[in-house]
């Protein structure tokens, strides 16, 4: 067997009745015996061991588990020691039940692509009734609105207005820490919004106070009174016409006396002479008489 140069090569098949020189030689991974290419599978070379390694699932009927046989174990010994120690019969309903759709009259079976939760009321349904009109959804949850520690202090105090009841101490104290706590919080939350309050109301004086002023200076400056009756305008436009309706409307009467009253090109001031309106201009706008 072999050769001078490669004395190991190829061996003899381990079969009784063949024991032909294979190069290329298979080795049973069962009963690690080597084996030609004609008898390197297991029925062909007879293998001891060759259900060694299946895998043998047994279906339990009281709770719908799966148990593995071991090979070199008797089943009866296995399932006794799986009935004694993993069988739960309460877990049969959970998975042989199929969930349905729980519209009346649905017989739908939800599955994995056929299920969808109602973002309103949360519960699973088929795609026909998928939509709220459809299974009746009586919407959302409405959310208890007030302080979040109002119920707890109800339930509470309903628990401890109930007669022929004793409390535990425990229980005693728990209730007493959780009232401490939401009085706490409750006390600074009315500090907090006593302050937010004060302070929101003085920067709204502060604000009317500086309109107030604000206003009172600008109606000083730019206030324009009358020269006949001195009525005071807030701007020169509202004087001109006040003294166009009422003055010279009455102009035409015997006795009264025209007024021409002349406007600032550039600032609106008015003047009753012409020559204080051209030294206004050359005094305070940088002009001159002569244009």
């Amino acid at each position: 067997m072999g050769t001078p140069e490669f004395p190991d090569l190829g061996k003899h098949c381990s079969v009784d009745d063949c024991k032909l020189i294979d190069f290329l030689p298979f080795t049973c991974d069962r009963c690690r015996q080597v084996f030609c290419l004609e008898h390197r599978s297991y029925n062909k070379h007879s293998c001891p061991n060759a259900d060694r390694q299946d895998v043998t699932v047994v279906i339990c009927p009281l709770c719908a588990k799966g148990v593995r046989l071991i090979p070199d174990e008797d089943p009866n010994i296995t399932w006794e020691t799986h009935v004694n120690t993993e069988c739960d019969p309460s877990n049969y309903e959970k998975v042989t039940k199929k969930k349905k759709c729980p519209v009346p009259g649905c017989k739908d079976i939800l599955t994995f692509s056929n299920t969808i939760k109602c973002r309103d009321c949360l519960v699973d349904h088929c795609l026909k009734h998928r939509f709220g009109p459809d299974h009746k959804c009586p919407g959302p949850k409405k959310s208890e609105a007030g302080f979040p520690f109002m119920g707890l202090l109800s339930r509470s105090r309903k628990e401890e207005s109930k007669p022929n009841r004793a409390p535990t101490s425990s229980s005693s104290a728990w209730a007493t820490s959780i009232l401490n706590a939401a009085s706490t919080v409750r006390a600074s939350a009315e500090a907090s919004m006593s302050k937010l309050s004060s302070e929101i109301s003085q920067k709204w004086q502060i604000a009317k106070d500086g309109m107030g002023q604000s206003s009172s200076s600008s109606g000083g400056i730019g206030q324009e009174e009358c020269p006949q009756c001195g009525a005071k305008f807030s701007s020169v436009t509202t004087l001109v016409e006040h003294v166009e309706k009422v003055h010279e409307r009455n102009g035409n009467r015997p006795g009264m006396k025209k007024v021409t009253i002349d406007v600032c090109p550039k600032c609106s001031r008015g003047f009753r002479d012409p020559v204080s309106l051209v030294q206004h201009v050359e005094r305070d706008h940088g002009g001159t008489s002569r244009t």
